[in-house]
């Protein structure tokens, strides 16, 4: 990433939000834009991910586990520093995995999972900036049915708005790094070249610790 541009002090960037919010494809095009190395979640890699879509609690303890282990695994390599030769685009915070968990084990399983993550949490590098995207789960169910991936055509509704409020609890309290708060109602970044532009520019002119940018989730933080 050239040094003149005004995002050069974000190495390493986290895009969160809940399924169906467009994490994935936003951070390929700021990665493209921005020339920036891109980590993925590799949720097809998790051989129990679509078991837990058809059967959640039989199948949730495994597939938590799983994405524990893959995830740190990930952050290893984003330790290196050689990996720090661009910037780093993620779809994904690392305390994406705690926030599943918590949703969706059994307080015994949650609590056995913990002792596991809390042992690795702390040699986890905190992103430079998170970008956490927003919309209800009405929209979200619509762009899940849109991008047609089999094992996700039967989310609930219900388990949207769990999710969407969990990460409201979560980024209430959270001060690992600052977050830029972006809804997606009636803002495409990804698909409007107009708003991309408008996005990019709210991004360089981003300071302090926390801004929301046409939210419909207004919350103090912590």
């Amino acid at each position: 990433m050239p040094n003149t541009s005004p995002l050069h002090r974000f190495r390493y960037i986290a895009i969160e939000g809940p399924i169906g919010v467009g994490k994935s494809t936003l951070a390929r095009k700021l990665a493209a834009h921005l020339g920036a190395d891109l980590l993925l979640e590799q949720g097809h890699e998790n051989p129990f991910l679509d078991r837990f879509y058809k059967d959640m609690p039989g199948y949730a303890f495994q597939t938590q586990l799983a994405f524990l282990f893959q995830r740190v695994k990930q952050m290893q390599a984003v330790a290196q520093p050689s990996m720090f030769a661009n910037a780093v685009i993620a779809d994904f915070l690392f305390a994406k995995d705690a926030i599943f968990a918590r949703l969706n084990l059994s307080d015994d399983e949650f609590r056995l999972y913990m002792q596991m993550y809390d042992q690795v949490a702390p040699q986890v590098r905190e992103p430079d900036l998170v970008i956490w995207l927003q919309a209800a789960p009405p929209t979200l169910l619509g762009r899940i049915h849109r991008r047609a991936i089999p094992m996700e055509q039967g989310i609930a509704p219900d388990y949207l708005q769990r999710l969407c409020d969990a990460y409201v609890e979560y980024f209430h309290g959270y001060e690992g790094a600052p977050v830029f708060a972006v809804g997606t109602e009636h803002f495409d970044p990804v698909d409007c070249d107009a708003d991309f532009a408008v996005f990019l520019e709210r991004l360089a002119a981003f300071r302090g610790r926390r801004e929301f940018f046409n939210s419909h989730v207004e919350i103090p933080f912590g």
